[in-house]
């Protein structure tokens, strides 16, 4: 597991400073009693994050071959505006739910059928929700190759989107933010050997 730059470190302690990553006793949506929260969701009440967030990406996309990119509802979106207003490309995203009225639109933004989408998300826990989002985005004619994320959780979506067919990318894992935050005495020793015995399960 590579270490992280300076810049990625940098952008590390943010998310930590911001509270998007917390340490603690939470309940997941599955239930689960986890030592460690994140919630990227409130990256928006940060410009200069949400700014470094979407710089973040752009190394990772400068490798790939599409036409625009597709954020998903709702933590994406923000952070995909940030990536086509750096990157300057062409972003589309699948509404959660298809707009009674008007349109009635599945997927808002202008883009052509047979055209490669990169699906942008916020965080990658078991993959589920990017399937989801990956079917409405082919039933518009859409082609979907990669699907890229701020943080991988390591519970199981690279694998099952690689299964699928789908090349999975991460600017950052949790095992590497650990291993930097407790490199740098960042984040208290006993919450890091929690958060890495509840991975492992």
């Amino acid at each position: 597991m590579p270490e992280l730059d300076s810049h990625l470190a940098a952008l590390a302690d943010e998310l930590l400073e911001a509270g998007c990553i917390k340490f603690g006793d939470f309940t997941l949506k599955s239930g689960l009693q986890s030592p460690i929260y994140i919630d990227l969701r409130r990256i928006i009440s940060y410009p200069s994050l949400l700014q470094k967030i979407g710089a973040a990406y752009l190394p990772l996309l400068k490798r790939l071959q599409f036409s625009r990119i597709a954020g998903l509802p709702y933590a994406a979106i923000p952070i995909a505006t940030a990536i086509a207003l750096q990157g300057n490309y062409p972003m589309i995203y699948p509404r959660k739910e298809a707009k009674a009225y008007g349109t009635k639109a599945e997927i808002e933004g202008d883009f052509e059928t047979g055209e490669t989408v990169a699906v942008i998300d916020d965080l990658a826990t078991t993959g589920g929700s990017k399937f989801e989002a990956i079917e409405k985005l082919t039933a518009a004619g859409l082609r979907v190759q990669d699907v890229i994320v701020l943080v991988d959780r390591q519970s199981g979506a690279k694998e099952s989107l690689e299964q699928a067919g789908f090349r999975f990318h991460a600017v950052l894992t949790i095992s590497q933010l650990l291993d930097d935050w407790e490199k740098r005495g960042r984040v208290d020793q006993k919450k890091i050997e929690e958060t890495r015995a509840f991975l492992k399960q």
